[in-house]
């Protein structure tokens, strides 16, 4: 479970796994695992992904390289991997590949946006773990407006936990300050929302 610190909010509860918003760095969450906003080929890059790979270290790229290896493709947009967490304090990465806002209409970016949250949890389920942090995914390079992407990332994360369970606990992480009070709010509407 993450240690909770003033950065740390407990959010809601969706069938009995514990919602978090968290303000700071994704990778110094302990959690079972953290997603990761990857690149098709894996191959680390900018943002949360390149900090995910400085922090983590070598032996994530080199999962990352024999998971390509062995598929003989990229990842297609919304698909997930899993792999070891290198030197993080998460024991595992599950990067998913997030969608290029102006290369698809809405609705397609909306589905293929979803897909990510969903895919990653079905990872974590396989693994039998418990905890997961993600990021505000295709909200940076890939152009993703976040006031969009937000009530995506809730809605499909809050569906997955009805439907499956399996979870302890969720934690959406925001570093941008602009992000962590879309979050806020988009929590106080679902919370009057459903009384």
């Amino acid at each position: 479970m993450c240690r909770r610190g003033k950065s740390m909010q407990r959010k809601a509860c969706w069938n009995q796994c514990e919602i978090h918003l968290h303000h700071g760095d994704i990778t110094t969450l302990d959690v079972d695992a953290i997603v990761n906003a990857a690149n098709p080929w894996l191959a680390g890059g900018g943002g949360v992904d390149g900090a995910i790979h400085r922090r983590g270290g070598p032996r994530i790229l080199a999962e990352c390289q024999k998971i390509i290896a062995q598929r003989g493709r990229v990842l297609e947009t919304g698909e997930a991997v899993i792999t070891t967490g290198g030197d993080l304090v998460a024991r595992h990465v599950i990067h998913t590949v997030g969608p290029v806002y102006h290369e698809q209409e809405s609705q397609e970016a909306a589905a293929l946006l979803a897909a990510c949250y969903r895919n990653s949890l079905a990872r974590l389920r396989e693994q039998g773990l418990r905890s997961v942090a993600f990021p505000c995914i295709s909200t940076g390079a890939y152009g993703y407006p976040s006031h969009e992407a937000c009530p995506i990332a809730l809605q499909t994360v809050r569906q997955e936990m009805e439907r499956h369970g399996l979870c302890d606990q969720v934690v959406f992480c925001t570093f941008d300050d602009d992000d962590f009070a879309l979050y806020e709010k988009a929590f106080l509407e679902l919370s009057e929302s459903h009384g």
